[in-house]
């Protein structure tokens, strides 16, 4: 007798080899995104940019997206003190600022900020960031008395779709993404959800009852790991 195949939604592209992953345990993954990001970096924040990377500062990322596109505004090495969140983050920061330069990583923005008070010194502190931040690292920063520069360099576009299909599972990678999924959407009782961390799960469950499966760690691969071992039983 034929295995019955399930069907999930990814909020985001995942590339061909963890979709033929899935597709070795019985599950369809179609990729439709909700969301888009834009570089938004204009000549004062570019010179600002090289005015910092000759400073020793406390550099924050919490998106791949602000690390990348700081990093193509970097003129050579620096002795930035790197913070962020994230596994492919990281991975984008150690590229660019390399691997000593990497000072804390943390699974969520709470994670970070409690690091970053917790080894506070008198380096100037900036926040890369696109327009659509989350709240919870900078107000920590605040209570806590740090003071930080915030330097938007990415923005943020809700790109809602409409899905008719009925799905076995979905796939949430940021806050942006479930906003303008339910935008236009509902679920379905019998779906399981997936979030890649603990505050894209809070995002979901302001808008759905339904119980949402976090991922271990903040990345794409494992995300896709638990859904294999959620639907393999």
């Amino acid at each position: 007798m034929q295995k019955s195949k399930f069907h999930v939604l990814s909020t985001k592209p995942l590339g061909e080899a963890l979709i033929k992953e899935a597709g070795k345990n019985d599950i369809i993954i179609d990729e439709i995104s909700f969301i888009s990001t834009e570089e938004f970096i204009d000549e004062p924040t570019v010179q600002k940019i090289h005015e910092l990377s000759k400073e020793n500062i406390t550099a924050i990322f919490t998106s791949m997206n602000a690390a990348g596109a700081v990093g193509k505004q970097i003129p050579g090495k620096t002795d930035w003190k790197i913070y962020c969140t994230g596994n492919t983050t990281r991975k984008i920061a150690m590229q660019i600022f390399g691997e000593k330069n990497i000072s804390a990583t943390a699974d969520n923005a709470q994670q970070l900020a409690e690091k970053i008070i917790k080894n506070s010194s008198d380096e100037k502190i900036i926040f890369f960031c696109g327009d659509q931040r989350r709240n919870e690292l900078p107000e920590l920063l605040k209570k806590n008395k740090i003071d930080f520069e915030e330097i938007v360099v990415y923005k943020t576009r809700q790109t809602s779709h409409l899905v008719t299909k009925k799905y076995d599972g979905i796939l949430f990678f940021s806050p942006s993404a479930v906003t303008s999924f339910f935008f236009k959407n509902k679920i379905g009782r019998q779906t399981q959800i997936f979030a890649i961390g603990t505050t894209t799960a809070s995002s979901v469950k302001s808008f759905s009852p339904h119980k949402v499966i976090t991922s271990k760690t903040p990345s794409k691969e494992n995300l896709v790991a638990q859904a294999i071992q959620h639907f393999k039983g």
